[in-house]
């Protein structure tokens, strides 16, 4: 099952479900997909959506996904990390109105050049990502938190 989260971003991501739904009519994607949509108004007839869902139902989305689909965000891609999950993001970009900036570009880029995620950035592209994904060995997540703790404790002690 493939599992596509827009977070709970309060501005649209319609750009993403559209590649997904021409991915599932080409033949692209042959799995079940469900879609957390977040504020994103979109309706489709190749697969299921829901709006916001408690962390008790994400966590066992999370849990029985193969592939994740998702926007740029750190939590949306932390979380999947934490389950050990194949990912597979796409940037929000400030042009289409999809955030107010487009700092996760960044975000993914970063997550690229680590190892963890493989992006997508447009819909010839869909294809190739999930060939990409469905390949790469999951690497478990090591968290800079510890590091930025002391860096922050040093700061203080010496200030």
């Amino acid at each position: 099952m493939i599992f596509v989260t827009l977070g709970t971003q309060d501005k649209e991501f319609i750009r993403l479900l559209k590649i997904i739904d021409n991915g599932i009519e080409k033949g692209i994607i042959k799995e079940e997909v469900l879609a957390q949509t977040g504020y994103t108004n979109y309706k489709s007839k190749n697969f299921k959506t829901i709006s916001f869902v408690d962390m008790e139902r994400f966590e066992k989305i999370m849990e029985k996904c193969d592939l994740l689909i998702t926007h740029g965000g750190v939590g949306s891609i932390i979380s999947g990390l934490h389950h050990q999950k194949k990912i597979i993001a796409m940037a929000r970009l400030k042009r289409y109105k999809e955030h107010t900036n487009d700092h996760q570009k960044q975000i993914i880029k970063k997550f690229v050049k680590d190892g963890y995620i493989t992006e997508l950035k447009n819909e010839k592209g869909l294809e190739e990502a999930i060939k990409e994904a469905k390949k790469k060995i999951v690497k478990p997540y090591k968290s800079n938190t510890e590091n930025m703790i002391n860096l922050i404790e040093n700061y203080i002690k010496t200030h």
